[in-house]
């Protein structure tokens, strides 16, 4: 890439645009960000970055935008500033997981502005993205994606072409439904173990090491061990988004997704029993609930009546 290319802009910095960052800035790249919260610009600007006042601003000087937004009506903000400013071509990469029907709007906005588009949503937790163990998704212009490849490199550790536009999303949308179930189903196996009353680091070291393992359980289940679910890499309420939008592309397929239908009743308790903020780990926390499970003050499960109730059943024969 050439100097004038070294320069990446990046539109939200949060939990995954503030990693992206970092990373490139880490990697040579000169960072021009921006987003609306000013503790995520403070972030950037610590980590290297160059702060610009707007989305605009940021395009003015980079040709090689990344968005990493909240929600679609940041996408559909954002493109709508970008037309208006009449920019020279710039090639936009959208990281973010949002519907097919709002990828494909805009794309076809930025193409009528005379950009280019690609739809490159990522895999991994926010955790993940600061040590750049991402997997891109990437999908559109075979030719810009190749050219990419070193910006990909420096936020992840592979990156995929898919093919056509929208193609990134469908397989985003294929690793979250797994997401979905491995974290709910580590969080199930979790409170049986503790309710059993065996030591949740224990549970955590022994199924790591056995075939019931996964890099999801890996992940998350560290939070369920400790109990503690405020340092998110995933929010419940962002992690509702997800859902939705996967949930909404089987229904249009027509594809039954029974085992992630499971887990939303787990995912909506979370939300109503204040976890909105806290990471989807805290299902965990929701299950314990429902298995009447107490912990002592840090970490340390009190043992269950169940458990109780066997181990003295067990002394007295």
């Amino acid at each position: 890439m050439s100097n004038g290319e070294k320069t990446i802009g990046i539109v939200g910095l949060g939990n995954m645009g503030g990693a992206f960052a970092k990373n490139l800035v880490a990697a040579g790249f000169h960072v021009v960000g921006f987003d609306i919260d000013p503790a995520a610009r403070r972030a950037a600007r610590k980590a290297g970055a160059e702060l610009a006042a707007d989305a605009v601003a940021v395009a003015r000087v980079a040709p090689v935008i990344i968005t990493s937004l909240p929600n679609p009506a940041a996408l559909h903000a954002t493109v709508a500033q970008l037309m208006a400013a009449k920019l020279p071509k710039r090639t936009i990469v959208e990281a973010s997981t949002f519907t097919l029907a709002d990828k494909l709007a805009a794309e076809q906005a930025l193409t009528d502005a005379g950009h280019l588009a690609l739809d490159c949503p990522v895999s991994g937790t926010g955790a993940q993205a600061r040590v750049k163990d991402l997997v891109i998704y990437a999908s559109g212009d075979p030719r810009a994606i190749a050219k990419l490849k070193p910006v990909f490199l420096g936020i992840g550790r592979a990156v995929h072409d898919l093919g056509a536009y929208g193609n990134g999303s469908r397989m985003k949308y294929v690793a979250n439904l797994l997401v979905a179930i491995h974290n709910v189903a580590s969080a199930e196996a979790m409170v049986l173990g503790i309710k059993s009353g065996l030591d949740p680091k224990q549970i955590f070291e022994l199924v790591k090491a056995g075939a019931g393992n996964s890099r999801i359980f890996e992940l998350r289940a560290p939070m369920m061990v400790a109990d503690h679910y405020t340092d998110a890499s995933m929010t419940i309420k962002v992690w509702q988004k997800d859902l939705a939008v996967i949930g909404e592309h089987a229904a249009q397929l027509g594809c039954p997704t029974p085992l992630m239908s499971a887990t939303l009743p787990i995912y909506a308790a979370a939300m109503s029993m204040g976890h909105a903020a806290h990471d989807t780990a805290a299902v965990c926390a929701v299950l314990e609930d429902m298995a009447g499970v107490k912990r002592k003050p840090g970490g340390r499960q009190r043992k269950s009546k169940v458990a109780v109730s066997a181990r003295t059943a067990a002394g007295s024969r």
